[in-house]
């Protein structure tokens, strides 16, 4: 599945083929007790989840990093199940501005064959800057160690 109109200077962009099904890795994305086995690269751990997975329902998730507690608050934009998922922090549930949005995430599974998935995540940022930033953090690292583990957990799951 393409994703339209790439910015490299405000889009971000991985993608990994997964041993496992698309539609086991689509229900590790929307559903709260497989989250938390692999969402956050350890040792960092995802602490809570609110996941109404429809458009304009709440994606919210808190994370426990090195002590601290970070809570990202947003909304479904786009589901199509076993195939695409789009979220944003731009807005909270009912649709409310937040007031520091920081991305939009573009998840995509298509069938690799062999029971394989392909898993495209798109993340978009407003500018620049944040997009920077988010590189700077880790962004390519960090959902590349969160890709494997949710490969490890599915895969678990398939045993």
């Amino acid at each position: 599945m393409k994703i339209m109109g790439l910015d490299p200077e405000t889009d971000l962009v991985l993608t990994r083929e997964i041993a496992a099904p698309r539609a086991l890795i689509y229900t590790c994305w929307t559903t709260p007790e497989h989250l938390v086995h692999w969402f956050v690269p350890k040792p960092h751990k995802l602490i809570a989840c609110t996941l109404n997975v429809r458009v304009g329902g709440a994606c919210n998730t808190t994370f426990l990093v090195e002590g601290s507690e970070m809570q990202n608050n947003g909304v479904y934009l786009e589901v199509i199940p076993n195939e695409k998922l789009v979220f944003t922090d731009t807005y909270t549930e009912g649709w409310k501005p937040a007031p520091e949005p920081f991305m939009t995430a573009i998840l995509t599974f298509e069938d690799a064959g062999h029971g394989r998935t392909k898993y495209t995540a798109t993340v978009r940022h407003r500018n620049k800057e944040a997009a920077e930033q988010h590189k700077t953090m880790g962004f390519h690292d960090g959902w590349g160690i969160a890709a494997r583990q949710l490969e490890d957990y599915a895969r678990g799951l398939m045993k």
